[in-house]
């Protein structure tokens, strides 16, 4: 088996390359060429389409009958430039003080170059025990769409032990992140001239009774003791065609970003019925939080570890963001999952966005010593 020791730097800047924006730039390309990478030092692999060039890949080495493997896992998709112009070039990976600059280096092809190089290091020992899973998606920015469907095919999925989620955390562990239960809700009207309103139904004026109900929306649930409480915001508002018509149709885009004990078909349940039969609601993202007590002793080992490379004690904090982790812990049985990536969260999805060359160095290091440690145990 060939051991080349492959530099994560290097292969971050070549997977910023390619342009994956979800979901002008199908994943096709970069995946495969992640695929070819891992294939040539010894990996099992195999694709999944969802959609046409929206390709995910799953990576296997070694295997036990004694204990799953560790999952690693990754999107390559990334969000739009934006309407602000770049300073840096957004896909030539350019570095420049110690940083990395491009669409996709903090979140989070960064992460994904840096755990795939760490599993190519040792993919010899790895080999001989009960190894790792990588899963690589595409379509996660739009709503884990790549995670999903790999959930639904019978049996391709397999089992892990713990999830390594390598979003980015600037390397440090997070033991979870809220759901997200994102809502179009619409309403009705009819139309009619704007000199003659009351020959027709004024959906806006519906929309806008909806959301001023919204604003004092209450959850009736305690706020979690590191997520905080439940959220709610009304993001987007559209309606009517010209303003000398009275609207027949308007649209609210609603975010729920939810804590461990709520369950988002209750939640849009109670929504719905909150709201009355003015509005009716339609959900574009349903994805659930995660979370793993930092009392399990897998989590446990991996602070220690942390707290050694860190150099300071372990908090818990818990990710902003959704992950394909909503996914995949599910579809792996609620196994542990940490979120832990070499990215600046308060980078992703910004313009200029960048990832700093010694957090990448770094979560090699990191992601190579969880792997050797659960290969061992």
């Amino acid at each position: 088996m060939p051991n080349a020791k492959i530099d994560a730097v290097e292969l971050t800047r070549q997977l910023v390359r390619f342009e994956t924006v979800n979901p002008v730039n199908p994943e096709q390309g970069c995946v495969e060429y992640v695929g070819r990478l891992l294939a040539k030092n010894g990996f099992d692999i195999s694709y999944h389409d969802f959609a046409p060039g929206r390709t995910n890949l799953i990576a296997r080495i070694g295997g036990s009958d004694d204990r799953p493997p560790l999952c690693f896992t990754g999107h390559l998709d990334t969000v739009p430039l934006g309407q602000k112009e770049w300073s840096m070039p957004p896909f030539a990976a350019e570095i420049s003080d110690g940083k990395i600059y491009g669409r996709g280096t903090s979140d989070m092809k960064s992460g994904v170059a840096a755990f795939v190089c760490a599993v190519i290091d040792i993919a010899a020992e790895l080999a001989d025990g009960p190894g790792v899973v990588l899963v690589i998606t595409a379509g996660e920015e739009t709503g884990c769409e790549g995670a999903a469907y790999l959930a639904g095919l019978d049996g391709v999925l397999g089992k892990a032990g713990a999830i390594i989620v390598a979003e980015p955390t600037s390397n440090y562990p997070y033991v979870g992140h809220k759901g997200a239960l994102w809502i179009k809700a619409l309403t009705e009207g009819v139309t009619a001239h704007g000199s003659m309103p009351e020959l027709g139904v004024n959906a806006i004026y519906k929309a806008s009774r909806a959301i001023t109900k919204l604003e004092d929306f209450d959850f009736n649930i305690a706020r979690h003791p590191v997520m905080g409480p439940p959220t709610l915001n009304v993001g987007t508002v559209d309606g009517g065609i010209n303003v000398n018509s009275v609207p027949n149709r308007a649209e609210i885009g609603i975010d729920i970003r939810t804590i461990p004990g709520q369950d988002n078909d209750a939640i849009l349940e109670h929504l719905s019925s909150y709201l009355g039969d003015d509005v009716t609601l339609a959900p574009v993202v349903n994805l659930e939080g995660v979370w793993t007590s930092p009392d399990d002793p897998w989590m446990q080992s991996v602070f220690t570890l942390m707290e050694t490379i860190l150099e300071q004690p372990i908090e818990n904090k818990t990710a902003a963001y959704f992950t394909d982790a909503s996914i995949l812990t599910r579809a792996f049985d609620f196994v542990p999952t940490v979120v832990l990536g070499p990215g600046e969260a308060a980078m992703a999805h910004q313009t200029d966005e960048f990832c700093h060359v010694s957090r990448i160095e770094q979560a090699v290091d990191i992601y190579r010593q969880l792997a050797a440690q659960w290969n061992k145990l």
